[in-house]
């Protein structure tokens, strides 16, 4: 079933064993693994308020579906979450990043590894994933309606949950999954039901600079760079992309998750400092200056850049330094060579805003996570209800991390609907 059809005449009397509402990955995980558990014995169905489901998984890695990452240790795959890692680590235990890649190899799915880790399906393309979940569900007997949110969700007193419907109706189920991601909705929806929620603020996203070291450089992407937040102790190192707006990359990125409150908080205005050569210091950066200057020192500076620094940034900092365009290695001056380090190693840039990341729209925030049993994903103060994916307070770093939460909270909370529902044989 889908799109706008009636739900069998009279919608107020349709009874559902289980309804999941969200057609993300968190949802459509938790339906699948439920259908299949119950072994039909039972119904469920996906509630989608979009016209189309699963579009963040469409839309990862550039259309390639980031699906995890091969960190295959529960307790170092925890670490990877800036928030809700503990809570995580239980439930990896049960069922991790190894394991995603067997259910999806299971169903005809092979995952490659990336240099960095990341896993994407052999074929590049998030259609690949999107295919294997809707035939999954469909295979699984789960029914699917698109266009319909819920406005709102009662209590049954006999046990239960009644949801009133944006496309008209209500629907009875026995037991209720919410993966709604970081919809405000959902929210409301949670909080209605006894929860509290932790205020969402964005957790990956890029900087807004406006620097003339950094003007005309824009796709210049520096292999391995780290960043760090003055005052404070956020500090990362990875890729680092310089754009028309500021600064992007993986390292920025992680850098904004672990940060996302501490910048919120001021505003994303703050001062970030670079060391463009992180296996570098001031000290080091002098000698090798030093020793550049008895090995090429009839060639001019901006010509041969220090330990493999892309040329145009290294020309630009140069330029800043105040090195003239036809200065050789013999004749840089000690005030030049010490100018040059601190722009190596220590460059400091104004960030006065922020821009989201459109492949990895995520948010901090959500559901406290106390309030939830990360053994079986159900509510501690509603019986009945569930959560799973980006709606919890849970957050990784860029580089498959919040898919991989949100298939093992899909999974783990689509099991214990089976097995609730099996034992109260209803």
């Amino acid at each position: 079933m889908t799109g706008t059809e009636d739900l069998d005449g009279d919608s107020s009397r349709r009874h559902l064993r289980v309804v999941v509402v969200g057609g993300g990955a968190a949802g459509f995980f938790g339906a699948i693994t439920c259908a299949e558990a119950l072994q039909g014995r039972g119904s469920v169905m996906i509630l989608e308020r979009g016209a189309n489901v699963l579009q963040k998984v469409k839309i990862s890695g550039g259309g390639r579906c980031n699906v995890t990452h091969s960190c295959f240790e529960p307790k170092e795959l925890a670490k990877r979450y800036p928030r809700g890692g503990p809570a995580l680590i239980g439930a990896f235990h049960r069922f991790q990043a190894a394991d995603t890649v067997k259910w999806f190899e299971a169903r005809g799915v092979v995952l490659k590894t990336e240099a960095d880790g990341r896993m994407f399906p052999t074929t590049d393309q998030s259609q690949t994933i999107i295919n294997c979940l809707t035939n999954a569900s469909r295979d699984a007997g789960v029914e699917l309606r698109t266009g319909c949110g819920v406005e709102r969700v009662e209590r049954k007193s006999e046990g239960g949950f009644r949801l009133h419907l944006s496309a008209s109706g209500t629907l009875d189920c026995d037991a209720l999954l919410l993966a709604t991601g970081g919809a405000k909705a959902a929210d409301v929806l949670a909080s209605s039901l006894g929860h509290t929620i932790e205020p969402p603020v964005p957790s990956l996203f890029t900087f807004h600079i406006t620097d003339k070291r950094l003007e005309g450089l824009s796709g210049l992407a520096v292999e391995r760079a780290t960043v760090s937040v003055a005052g404070t102790k956020l500090k990362e190192t990875g890729p680092v992309l310089i754009t028309h707006w500021g600064l992007s990359g993986p390292g920025i990125l992680r850098l904004s998750a672990w940060g996302a409150r501490e910048l919120a908080a001021v505003n994303y205005q703050f001062k970030l400092r670079v060391n463009w050569l992180p296996e570098h210091n001031f000290d080091s950066i002098t000698a090798l200056a030093q020793q550049q200057r008895g090995l090429t020192g009839a060639k001019r500076v901006q010509n041969v850049s220090l330990a493999g620094l892309p040329s145009r940034l290294w020309e630009r900092l140069v330029a800043t330094a105040g090195v003239a365009e036809q200065t050789q290695w013999a004749g840089l001056n000690k005030a030049q060579t010490q100018s040059l380090a601190r722009l190596l190693v220590e460059s400091e840039f104004a960030v006065t805003g922020k821009s989201m990341n459109k492949e990895e729209f995520v948010t901090c925030g959500g559901v406290r996570l106390a309030e939830v049993d990360f053994k079986t994903m159900q509510s501690r103060v509603c019986p009945g209800l569930y959560f799973a994916g980006e709606l919890l307070d849970i957050d990784g770093i860029t580089g498959g991390f919040n898919f991989q939460a949100a298939w093992t909270t899909g999974w783990l909370a689509g099991n214990a609907m089976a097995e609730r529902l099996a034992a109260k044989q209803v």
